[in-house]
């Protein structure tokens, strides 16, 4: 009883000194961004209380390249925190079996590490090609979004080629530009 009991407090410590390593060592332009999208929301619906004032005039919206990214950013980060917040009810879960627990932990697991992947690629794009990009990682497929006017198929292929070059098994990359 007591090993089972040490096992689960190892376990649940290692997990919680995982979670506080990838929140200490994230960079600050995700929580940044993710800041900014928030007051920018709460702008808005400031911004909705004044229409009575300003209903001559009219306000043009004009996105920016990394508010594209920014949005692709957050709403992945969004479905991860659904995720991991769904694992970890799975793992505090008394009535789960210790192989749903196990699994919760690996899959928590498997999520930190494809962010770091993640993370790695995009600075690696951005050094490499100077271009701000959105890399997603889905099993074997990463999806790749960069910013820049002219599509180029063949800078395309180099960003896949170099992507493929971090991995030891096949890939299925896929490059999007957008403006």
């Amino acid at each position: 009883m007591i090993n089972k009991q040490n096992l689960w407090f190892l376990t649940l410590f290692s997990l919680i000194l995982v979670l506080s390593v990838y929140y200490i060592t994230m960079p600050n332009d995700l929580l940044v961004a993710s800041k900014a999208v928030n007051e920018s929301e709460t702008k808005e619906d400031t911004d909705s209380s004044d229409d009575d004032t300003t209903q001559g005039e009219k306000e043009s919206v004009t996105i920016s390249e990394s508010d594209n990214l920014t949005a692709l950013r957050v709403s992945l980060e969004e479905e991860r925190d659904e995720e991991k917040t769904e694992l970890n009810a799975t793992m505090t879960d008394e009535n789960a079996t210790t192989e749903e627990k196990n699994e919760a932990y690996e899959q928590l697991k498997y999520l930190s590490e494809v962010e770091g992947k993640e993370e790695k690629l995009e600075k690696l794009i951005k050094d490499e090609y100077k271009l701000d990009s959105f890399v997603k990682i889905d099993n074997n497929q990463i999806t790749v979004v960069a910013v820049k006017e002219e599509h180029d198929t063949a800078l395309a292929n180099n960003i896949m080629r170099t992507i493929q070059a971090e991995f030891d098994s096949k890939m299925t990359i896929s490059v999007k530009f957008e403006k």
